[in-house]
């Protein structure tokens, strides 16, 4: 027997071991009001291209478009999320990824972090 075929098994066992011992994939939760302003409140939440939200505290709401910033506001409506003049979205979230949904679209995909600095 080569050392080559004893080699082979122990790699396959090895890869299999790390696959295995990978964690689960966190599940998303959909919040409720108060987890909504506990965690958002003071963050960003963004898909660190096209958009971000930051929301800080008293409801205010600074926002970046494809390169446009504007300001507005937030506020919570049941365990639903409101910006502005558009429609309440519900906030789910796993980890640090955050999805906005809302019905017959698709979710807008996001991670929650600190703030970032702009120009």
């Amino acid at each position: 027997m080569s050392a080559r075929s004893m080699g082979e098994p122990r790699a396959a066992a090895l890869l299999i071991g790390l696959v295995l011992a990978q964690p689960a994939a966190e599940a998303f939760q959909q919040l409720t009001g108060p987890q909504i302003r506990d965690r958002l409140t003071g963050k960003e939440v963004t898909d660190e291209v096209h958009w971000a939200y930051q929301f800080a505290p008293g409801g205010r709401l600074q926002a970046v478009s494809m390169g446009q910033a504007r300001t507005g506001t937030w506020q919570l409506k049941g365990n639903t999320l409101c910006l502005d003049a558009q429609p309440c979205v519900q906030v789910w979230m796993a980890g640090s990824r955050v999805e906005l949904r809302r019905d017959g679209a698709l979710p807008e995909e996001g991670v929650l972090q600190v703030p970032a600095r702009r120009p």
